[in-house]
Formats: structure tokens, C-alpha cells, sequence
């Protein structure tokens, strides 16, 4: 006996296609003070479509987008949607070997790459042996420029109905752990998140200006700002290239009302703000996401800028939000507040690896996921599908708890958990505790082997150059603070942490880093 047959249709490509239809005169996007309304992003990437659609680019074909915050990022990826193919957003600052390794993983059939960002690009592309248009290059610049076939073929009309659980994009995981893997997006876990954003999460109006300097070609970037920011008719600022004093123009002189980062933008934000004077008028808001944000940063940003901070929680796998401090109600600051509609997060035993076994209320556990939000597996992948999704939920690796209220407190990945003397060593916890010092701007805590302790807790720091701060103040200070097992016995101050895709501290390259610099010491 077989199912019944659906005719479900869904696309990603409407969250466009109706906003032109309903705020047509409206600015859309707006990059270095150039506006595009809602009718002509539609128009010019119905036109994209055409091209697109002339070079044989149908359902189910992948096509790799390698572009930044800019407009064009938004007229490839709703052009590409629109002819029922898939969109592999590729990261912006990615090596040539990179982007080749993304390409042929996702067997993507073209690339469309900015002209900045053609030198690696193109490179990977031909290693790859897949074809790359560009945008933004000057006529002179002898490319394949896709505006030109834009300009010579017949835009579509509408864009291609699909089915809910069809693929809508891949994107890739940092790759924490070996090789990046393309998480399978699908339209309706994509959808339904925007419309769970907008109706239950957010409050974003038609209009609102929303600060646009998260990477596009990321998932917070993407639900957050461009679908959910585009669905409800609000104008995007983009911010081709994060950096603090650009960010700070953004809010203080060009009227955010709600401003989206992780938490080395408020860092950088903050510092930025530090010499001047003077509130945003227009921001209601902040939302921050990606990584925890430190309750000093939250406080410290609160009492500059005058407007609440609420955080959420999710992962490429959900598409990604899970859980929200709602907007309308009192955010809980050092929680990532409560499940957001129709999705169910629970804690569960982490050591139990082929069932979930949830615990109850105020445990320490790992953070499950199940609801409308899940990917729809690893790209070619399945045994690691498999170890992920167990019963329907997704395990995230994250520890965390959740109290009688429903809210849920992060406390560390259980990969970053270090094992000091036997007793458990959580580094946010002493993040946080290094964040009090008014001198020490931002902390990563990661541990590193030990002969006698089996490992040592260590930590990279930025500091306030006027505070005169070096290591041994800290360690000193810190000490101070924190349990003896707790407190960083290596403190390294550094200029700049390195980042992932999404703008979170890469712990693992910290804790090489010191591999490297104890070996060469130990020689």
C-alpha cells in the first residue's frame, strides 16, 4: 500500500516574490547608500533567473554562490531558488583549495563569484572544473559576466513551485572536526522558520531598517536577516566587510532599528563607541546569536546604546533557530530564552550515543532539537546523519540545562569541556568571570594537555591598551575570582582572536597555537 501523493508546493523564492508584490516601492536593500525597492530586486533577479535558466541551470542543480553583503548576494540566491535549484553559499574569506573542496562536494554544476573575490575564487573553480560567471566586474574585466547575460535573455516570469521537503540550500559547518559538511536546508524548514521568527520571535515592522553586517553566506545571516528581514517588508543596511567604526556609522547615523551581530561585533561595537558621545535614536533592539554572549558585553552594550539585547540559540542544522528571549517580554540575560514556536528543545544524557534519554528539569545535559526546523541530513553523508539525528531529535553537542520556566542556559559545547584533576571545568564560566575585569575586552577559554593535570585551563584574551594589563596582573586577578581548578594558569594576551564563518572565536586554532608554542619552548 503506498502513500498518499502530495502536491504540496513551498519555495524560498516567495519570500521575495510576494514582498515585491506588497511593498513594491519600498526600499529593500540598501549598500554604501545605493537603495533597491522590492519590484526591482524581483525584476533584476527574475532576470538573473533567465540567464540562469538559458545556461541550462534547472530543478535540483547546485549552484554555488561565492559573493558578500552586497545586493547581488540577494539577486543570485532568490534567482537560483526561483528556477527550483539549490543554493551552495560559499564563505567569503575561503582559499582556493577551499572553495575547490566545497564545489566538488556538493558536485556544484556553476559558480557565481563577486569580482573582489575572484582571485581565490576562480582558481578553486578551475581546479574544480566547474564554470564561474561573475558580478561586479567591469566590462574590460574580460569575465564571464552574468549582468551581460542578464541583459540578452527573457527574465522569468514566476518562480518554480516546489515540494515542502525539496532542497533549498546547502551550506557548510565549520568543520569543527574534520572536513566541513554541507547541512541539507529545505524549503519548508526554511520557510517555516522565517514565519515562526516573524509572528511568535521578532518584531520587525515594514520599513525597519535592520543593521545587514552579518556574512549572508551564513545561517544566522540568511534566516535572520535577509528572508525574515525581506518577508516583512524592512530595509537591509548591508555592511559589505564587519568592522566596528562602519557598524557603529550604521547605528548612530543611518537609523537601525534593530541591530543583529554575534558577539565579537558588540565587542567591536563597543570599542568603537568608547571615544565618542551620543545614543541611536531609532534602535529598538539588538538580537545577538552565534556563539553565548557574555553577560558584561550584554550589560555593557545595554548601558551604552540604551536598547535591550535578546539572545537566541540555534545551529546550521536548525536552520538555525531553536530557542529566543522573545521580543515583547523581559529578556533573561545568560539565558537563550525559550523554544521558539512548534520547535521542542530538551536536555538529554550525553552519554548515551544510540537513544535519547531526556533528563529532567535543572540537569546538566546535551541539547536536543526536534520541530519544522531540522536540516534534512549531511550532503553524502548518511553515518553522519545518523549519529546526529537519533529519534527524530538532532544532537547539537552543546551542554546546557532548562529550568521550570522553559528557559535554557548554554554552559559549553561538550567538546570544549575541560577535565582538570578529575573535576569538570566549563570555559564560559570562566569567560564570564574574565569579563568582569573593566580592562579585558574580550576572553576564549580552551583547554590544552598536561602531564600532571591531564589538562590546564588557558585563555586568550584582548585588552583595553589604557588599562596596562599583561599576563601575570590577570593571572593574579583572576585567581582571585574562581575555584583553584578553575582559574587559567596560561593567560596569552593577543591583538585579534581568529574567527569561523559566522564570527565565532576558533578555540581550536588557540589551543594549536599553544601546542606549537609549548613544543617550541619545551626544544
Amino acid at each position: 500500500m503506498t502513500g498518499p501523493v502530495s502536491h504540496l508546493t513551498l519555495s524560498v523564492a516567495a519570500v521575495l516574490a510576494e514582498s515585491a508584490a506588497r511593498h513594491a516601492d519600498r526600499t529593500a536593500i540598501t549598500v554604501g547608500g545605493q537603495g533597491t525597492t522590492y519590484a526591482q530586486l524581483w525584476e533584476q533577479a527574475r532576470a538573473y533567473a533567465g540567464a540562469l535558466r538559458d545556461a541550462g541551470i534547472g530543478e535540483n542543480d547546485r549552484v554555488a554562490v561565492l559573493i558578500p553583503n552586497v545586493t547581488d548576494f540577494a539577486r543570485v540566491y532568490y534567482a537560483v531558488l526561483s528556477l527550483g535549484a539549490v543554493v551552495v553559499p560559499i564563505h567569503a574569506l575561503l582559499k582556493r583549495h577551499e572553495i575547490a573542496y566545497v564545489l566538488e562536494d556538493a558536485a556544484a554544476g556553476l559558480m557565481i563569484c563577486a569580482a573582489p573575490l575572484l582571485g581565490e575564487g576562480a582558481a578553486g573553480a578551475e581546479q574544480a572544473g566547474v564554470p564561474t560567471y561573475s558580478v561586479l566586474a567591469p566590462e574590460e574585466a574580460g569575465t564571464d559576466r552574468l549582468e551581460d547575460r542578464a541583459a540578452a535573455a527573457v527574465p522569468i516570469d514566476d518562480y518554480l513551485p516546489r515540494h515542502p521537503e525539496d532542497i533549498a540550500t546547502i551550506l557548510y559547518t565549520s568543520g569543527t572536526t574534520g572536513k566541513p559538511k554541507g547541512a541539507l536546508g529545505t524549503h519548508l524548514a526554511l520557510v517555516e522558520q522565517t514565519n515562526a521568527m516573524l509572528l511568535d520571535t521578532l518584531d520587525l515592522r515594514p520599513g525597519d531598517r535592520l543593521f545587514g553586517g552579518l556574512p549572508l553566506f551564513h545561517t544566522f545571516g540568511q534566516t535572520a536577516v535577509l528572508n525574515c528581514g525581506l518577508r516583512a517588508g524592512a530595509e537591509i543596511l548591508l555592511l559589505p566587510r564587519f568592522t566596528g567604526p562602519e557598524a557603529l556609522d550604521l547605528v548612530l547615523g543611518h537609523g537601525v532599528n534593530v541591530f543583529f551581530g554575534v558577539p565579537t561585533m558588540y565587542v567591536a561595537l563597543l570599542e568603537a563607541a568608547a571615544a565618542g558621545e551620543g545614543r541611536p535614536d531609532a534602535l529598538r533592539y539588538a538580537v545577538s546569536g552565534g556563539a553565548s554572549l557574555p553577560v558584561a558585553l550584554l550589560e555593557a552594550f545595554e548601558e551604552r546604546f540604551g536598547a535591550k539585547v535578546y539572545e537566541g540559540y540555534g545551529l546550521t542544522e536548525t536552520s538555525p533557530v531553536a530557542c529566543f528571549n522573545r521580543v515583547g517580554r523581559d529578556p533573561r540575560p545568560g539565558t537563550v530564552g525559550t523554544p521558539i514556536w512548534g520547535v521542542q528543545v530538551e536536555i538529554a544524557d550525553p552519554l548515551e550515543t544510540g537513544r535519547i534519554d531526556l533528563l529532567p528539569r535543572g540537569e546538566l545535559g546535551e541539547i536536543v532539537v526536534r520541530g519544522h526546523n531540522l536540516f534534512s541530513g549531511y550532503l553524502n553523508r548518511p553515518e553522519a546523519t545518523a549519529e546526529a539525528v537519533v529519534d527524530g531529535w538532532f544532537r547539537t553537542g552543546d551542554l546546557g540545562t532548562k529550568d521550570d520556566d522553559d528557559y535554557v542556559r548554554i554552559v559549553d559545547r561538550t567538546k570544549d569541556m575541560i577535565l582538570r584533576n578529575g573535576y569538570n571545568v566549563y570555559p564560559r564560566e570562566v569567560e564570564e568571570a574574565l569579563l568582569e575585569h573593566p580592562g579585558i575586552t574580550n576572553a576564549a577559554v580552551y583547554g590544552v594537555p598536561d602531564e600532571k593535570h591531564g589538562q590546564e585551563v588557558a585563555a586568550a584574551i584582548t585588552v583595553d591598551a589604557a588599562a596596562g594589563l599583561d599576563a601575570a596582573a590577570v593571572k593574579e586577578w583572576i585567581a582571585g575570582r574562581l575555584a583553584a581548578y578553575k582559574y587559567p594558569r596560561r593567560v596569552e594576551i593577543v591583538a585579534e582572536f581568529p574567527l569561523g564563518p559566522s564570527g565565532k572565536i576558533l578555540k581550536r586554532e588557540l589551543a594549536a597555537r599553544h601546542d606549537q608554542q609549548f613544543a617550541a619552548n619545551e626544544s
